[in-house]
């Protein structure tokens, strides 16, 4: 994959709209003003020299997922073409979804317009997990140190319930995780060694993964790159393939 030189802002004047649409609105009218982004999947467009990923963010409710987001936002705001948007479920506090688009220009003059999603965690949303997740080029799984180990690892077994109604498998996809919350140890909470999360959750997958804190944004950055790195590798691959 070609080195990344900078943050290009979206030039898309449809896209912008439907985002400006959406980012004062709460519940389900901005889930559909969304939807047919939700939908897409990657592409290679030759003419245009584009390459467009989609990147979710997934783990247990409250585990960081939104906190990764909100922190690149505030870190590379200038770069990005509209504001974080975070759609709560109607009234209520939880968070939907978040969405975060931004656009990558290579050295070689080629675009990569990276999509970056969030999905709630509760298991009441499991239909929207599932509508997320539809054409989903590479996953960052947010664990939570300060969380019960069971509660990571079936928030991890609901994931590939969700991808295998869409006939994917975690095994296969372009997958990072990120072990989140250790800078809760300055506090002297008691935290989940990151070898036992290594175990439980990737002995298996043996995918790369990192300790990280999204409040601080110790490993934020390192984990998306890592994701979309992959991610456009194995796209590419994919292209070579059916080309």
């Amino acid at each position: 994959m070609p080195r990344m030189a900078a943050f290009e802002l979206e030039k898309n004047p449809d896209f912008r709209t439907k985002c400006r649409a959406a980012s004062g609105i709460s519940g389900s009218r901005a889930f559909f003003i969304l939807m047919p982004a939700l939908w897409r999947m990657a592409f290679i467009n030759l003419r245009t020299r584009e390459i467009q990923i989609k990147i979710v963010y997934c783990g247990p409710p409250q585990a960081g997922k939104t906190a990764n987001l909100r922190y690149l936002y505030h870190k590379h705001k200038n770069f990005f073409p509209s504001k974080l948007l975070t759609v709560t479920a109607g009234g209520d506090r939880t968070v939907f979804f978040d969405f975060l688009p931004f656009t990558l220009t290579a050295v070689n003059g080629v675009d990569l317009k990276v999509r970056l999603y969030t999905v709630p965690g509760h298991d009441r949303y499991e239909e929207t997990r599932k509508t997320i997740l539809k054409g989903v080029d590479g996953i960052v799984f947010v664990a939570d140190a300060s969380a019960m180990r069971k509660t990571n690892i079936l928030s991890l077994k609901n994931l590939q319930s969700s991808l295998s109604a869409h006939g994917r498998s975690l095994a296969r996809i372009p997958l990072v995780f990120q072990f989140n919350k250790y800078d809760l140890s300055e506090q002297g909470a008691l935290l989940l060694p990151h070898t036992t999360l290594l175990n439980d959750l990737n002995s298996s997958y043996r995918k790369p993964y990192f300790v990280a804190s999204a409040l601080k944004g110790r490993n934020v950055t390192a984990s998306l790159t890592k994701i979309i790195t992959m991610s456009v590798d194995a796209v590419e691959k994919r292209y070579r393939e059916v080309s």
